[in-house]
């Protein structure tokens, strides 16, 4: 409840002390004079001369309530319209052989690239909002792991059984922007956006990158690139002659110029991540680069209260007119 003349409320703190300043200051002033008041004292009060001053509380809790409600108390319903112009975003990953070098840490435990990513990924995806986001994993052929939904929790489902191996071996960045503009191409948002992470060169798929990049540019659609992996030698985890897990230093090429001319050529930018923390960093860049356009509208339904105070006022004034005039009569 709110009041829309609250200054108004003042006037209660000066009207109420007033009136029975007044009342108390003056009660004495019409008396009949006795030579001794010892028998009167004697004799027991009755219960209306107990409550003798009631009028006034009366009187004075009727100015109290005529003046709340003059103020126009008021109960509001607020509604708020959230309009958003959302982003659609497609997260392509590389699932490729070479992902299972262990270059990558988590909290001092060394991590093969795909865990990492998953793990930097499903951060990404619960700080979106409104977004629809789908996922298209690579290797020597793409495919649409997960469509444009709305439902994050799916979403980091599908992600958590994303796997080294689930499809053949190779690098296909073309064919991965490929089926990731088929999941774009038709929709109808404002902005549409594609994360492809990978760790090596195109050397599979039908589709040159360049010119997948091109049929992006031409749907208004923009490609974030990303290479992951530590530039030099990687940890890449084999078994020796007794079965036992060995780590053998592979260098992993990441082709820096051709990652830059794909983004480049959609407005977009390449990113290079070299462990773990820049690669969160990489996507809370781009969390940042890429936020919906929200814009809120709030409506407020106010009912006029005052009744809940005049009404009350009004019965208490004609109580305060029956005592008066019956048990509370005055005899000149």
């Amino acid at each position: 409840m709110i009041f829309q003349d609250f200054f108004l409320l003042i006037l209660i703190f000066i009207l109420v002390p007033l009136i029975l300043f007044a009342y108390f200051r003056f009660r004495g002033a019409n008396t009949i004079r006795f030579s001794s008041l010892a028998t009167l004292k004697k004799s027991k009060s009755s219960w209306t001369v107990k409550a003798r001053h009631m009028l006034i509380v009366l009187r004075a809790l009727v100015i109290a309530l005529i003046v709340a409600g003059l103020a126009r108390p008021q109960a509001g319903r607020e509604e708020t319209k959230v309009t958003t112009e959302g982003i659609d975003i497609v997260l392509a990953l590389d699932v490729s052989g070479s992902m299972q070098a262990e270059d990558f840490e988590i909290e001092g435990k060394r991590h093969n690239r795909l865990h990492v990513v998953k793990e930097v990924v499903k951060d990404f995806v619960k700080g979106r909002d409104n977004d629809r986001i789908s996922m298209v994993v690579f290797g020597g052929r793409a495919y649409t792991q997960c469509p444009l939904t709305l439902d994050y929790g799916v979403l980091i489902q599908f992600l958590k059984n994303v796997n080294i191996g689930m499809v053949e071996d190779g690098t296909a960045i073309g064919s991965a922007i490929g089926t990731s503009i088929n999941r774009l191409r038709e929709t109808d948002a404002k902005s549409k956006v594609i994360v492809l992470l990978t760790d090596g060169r195109n050397n599979a798929g039908e589709i040159d990158p360049l010119t997948a990049a091109e049929i992006a540019k031409t749907l208004n659609i923009k490609i974030y690139t990303i290479g992951a992996g530590t530039t030099g030698l990687a940890p890449f985890p084999t078994k020796d002659f007794f079965g036992n897990k060995v780590y053998k230093p592979v260098k992993i090429d990441i082709d820096d110029k051709m990652m830059t001319e794909i983004a480049e050529l959609t407005g977009g930018l390449y990113f290079r991540a070299t462990d773990t923390k820049s690669l969160k960093k990489i996507y809370e860049q781009i969390d940042e680069l890429e936020k919906t356009e929200t814009e809120v509208k709030q409506y407020t339904e106010y009912n006029e209260l005052f009744y809940y105070f005049i009404l009350p006022a009004l019965g208490l004034l004609l109580l305060e007119i029956a005592l008066a005039n019956t048990r509370f009569r005055k005899f000149p």
